[in-house]
C-alpha cells in the first residue's frame, strides 16, 4: 500500500464537495466507493497518536506495526459489511462543578481510523450546508472566532436579551431515530449508513459489563462530534434561520458551538417566545433545555440615566459582562469563567501535593508550561486582569506545598526570593482584537 499524497485525498473530498453542492436537498447515495486504502492511511494520519488504548488494548503504535495489513483487512470488512462495531470502553471524568462525572468513550485504534475516515466525507457534504452560526468541530473554526462574531453581535445590537441555554445531556439523549431521519435526507449510502449504524448500537463496557443504550452518540468517538453537528443543524440551525428569525419583529442571532448555544434578542417579548419555541422544538426531538442551567438574561447595554445592572453569562469558558472601554464607552468585556479558573487552581493544588518534593526547577517548568497553555485560549483582549489573579491563586498553592515539605516553615520572604529565581511567566494577550481588526478582509 503506497503513501498517499495530501493531493490524492484531497481531490477525492473535493469531489465529494462538489457532489454536495451540485446535488442540493437530494440525498446522496454513492459515497462509501471513495475511501479505499489510502482514504484510510489518511485517516490512520489523523488519528491522535497518545490516545488510550480501547476494549482490545491496542495502542496505536501496535496498529503501525503492521499498518498496510491491518489498513487492508479493515478496508475489506467496511466494504463487505464484515465489519463489527466493539464495545466502547467507557470511563467517567468529573466535571467543573464536581458533583457529576462525564462519561468519556474510548474506542479501539481501528474504530478510531474507519470513524475518521466516515468523518471526513460526512464533513465533505455536510459542509456545504452547515450555517455561519455554526461554530463547533469545523475545519478553520475555532471556539475564539464563535467568540469574537458572538462579541460583534453584541456590539451591534447594544446587548440586548440573552438566551443562555443548556440543552441537558444531549450527547446522551440523542434520538436515534432521528438522526436517521435526518442523515435520510442527504446521505443514502447503504454501506456509510450500515456502519454509522453499528457505531449507534455498539455496546458500552463499564466495570466489565456491557449495556447497549439506546440513545446518545458514542462520546469520545471521532464520529460523535460529526454526527451532533448534522442533528443541532437541522434541529437547530436551519429552524431558528427559516422559522424564528423571520417572524422575530426586532431581530435574533445564534451562536452555537456544538451542543453550547446563545441566541441574541432585542427585545424581551421576543426572547420569552423563542425560549418557549425552542424548549418545544428540542422537546419534539428528544432533547430538553436544563431548567436551572437555562434563563433570559438582561444584557442590555447600561445607560447613566438607569439604575439597572446588567446581567452576566458564560459562554465557552467565558464570563461576559459589560465594562468601559479606555476611552470610558460601554462595551462587553470576556473574562475567565470562576469555574474554569477554580479548575486550574484545583488540578495545580493536585499536581502540587503529589510532586511537592520534587526540586523546584520541574515544579516552575511543568508550572509555566500549563499557565502558557491557560493563556493561548484565555489570553483574550480585556481578560488580563483574571489572567494575573490566576497567577496569584497559583503563587498561594505553590508556596502551601513547598511549606509542607519539611517540618521546617517557609516564609513569604523566602518564597518570593525563590520566586525571583524561578518566576512564572507573565499574563499574556494571545487574541487581540486590534490584532483582529488590523486583519485585511479576505
Amino acid at each position: 500500500m503506497g503513501t498517499p499524497t495530501p493531493s490524492t485525498v484531497s481531490t477525492k473530498l473535493q469531489r465529494i464537495a462538489e457532489l454536495a453542492r451540485t446535488i442540493q436537498g437530494a440525498p446522496l447515495r454513492n459515497l462509501a466507493h471513495h475511501i479505499d486504502a489510502e482514504f484510510l492511511r489518511e485517516a490512520f494520519g489523523r488519528v491522535r497518536k497518545d490516545g488510550a488504548p480501547g476494549m482490545d488494548g491496542r495502542t496505536v503504535e501496535d496498529y503501525a506495526k503492521d499498518l498496510d495489513g491491518n489498513l487492508t483487512a479493515l478496508l475489506n470488512r467496511f466494504k463487505t459489511g464484515d465489519y463489527r462495531a466493539p464495545p466502547v470502553r467507557r470511563v467517567h471524568i468529573p466535571k467543573e462543578d464536581g458533583r457529576e462525572k462525564r462519561p468519556i468513550g474510548i474506542p479501539t485504534v481501528e474504530d478510531k481510523v474507519l470513524q475518521r475516515a466516515v468523518t471526513m466525507v460526512l464533513e465533505a457534504v455536510y459542509e456545504q450546508e452547515f450555517l455561519d452560526c455554526s461554530y463547533g468541530f469545523r475545519r478553520g473554526r475555532s471556539p475564539h472566532d464563535a467568540l469574537e462574531a458572538l462579541w460583534k453581535a453584541l456590539m451591534d445590537a447594544n446587548g440586548g436579551w440573552v438566551l443562555d441555554v443548556d440543552v441537558r445531556r444531549f450527547f446522551d439523549e440523542l434520538d436515534h431515530k432521528h438522526l436517521r431521519d435526518i442523515l435520510d435526507l442527504r446521505v443514502q449510502d447503504g454501506v456509510l449508513r450500515r456502519t454509522i449504524g453499528k457505531w449507534l448500537n455498539a455496546g458500552v463496557l463499564e466495570d466489565g459489563n456491557i449495556s447497549y443504550p439506546e440513545s446518545g452518540t458514542p462520546q469520545g468517538g471521532v464520529i460523535s462530534p460529526m454526527l451532533a453537528n448534522i442533528y443541532l443543524h437541522e434541529v437547530v440551525d436551519k429552524w431558528f434561520e427559516q422559522e424564528v428569525k423571520p417572524r422575530v419583529k426586532w431581530g435574533a442571532w445564534l451562536c452555537r458551538f456544538a451542543d453550547d448555544l446563545v441566541i441574541v434578542c432585542r427585545k424581551e417579548e421576543d426572547a420569552g417566545r423563542v425560549m418557549a419555541a425552542l424548549t418545544k422544538r428540542l422537546e419534539k426531538y428528544g432533547l430538553r433545555i436544563h431548567p436551572e442551567k437555562s434563563r433570559i438574561v438582561d444584557f442590555r447595554r447600561p445607560q447613566p440615566e438607569e439604575d439597572r445592572r446588567p446581567g452576566t453569562f458564560d459562554f465557552l469558558g467565558f464570563t461576559h459582562h459589560w465594562g468601559e472601554s479606555k476611552r470610558g464607552q460601554r462595551v462587553v468585556k470576556r473574562k475567565t469563567a470562576k469555574k474554569r479558573s477554580a479548575r486550574f487552581i484545583k488540578r495545580a493544588s493536585l499536581y502540587l501535593k503529589r510532586s511537592r518534593h520534587d526540586p523546584v526547577a520541574e515544579q516552575h517548568k511543568r508550572l509555566s508550561r500549563a499557565l502558557k497553555g491557560h493563556d493561548a485560549y484565555y489570553g483574550l483582549t480585556g481578560n488580563v486582569k483574571a489572567l494575573q489573579r490566576l497567577r496569584y491563586a497559583l503563587r498561594r498553592v505553590w508556596h502551601k506545598w513547598l511549606d509542607r515539605r519539611s517540618d521546617q516553615h517557609l516564609t513569604w520572604e523566602r518564597f518570593t526570593q525563590i520566586m525571583e529565581c524561578f518566576p512564572l511567566p507573565a499574563a499574556r494577550v494571545v487574541h487581540s482584537v486590534y490584532r483582529l481588526a488590523a486583519k485585511p478582509c479576505p
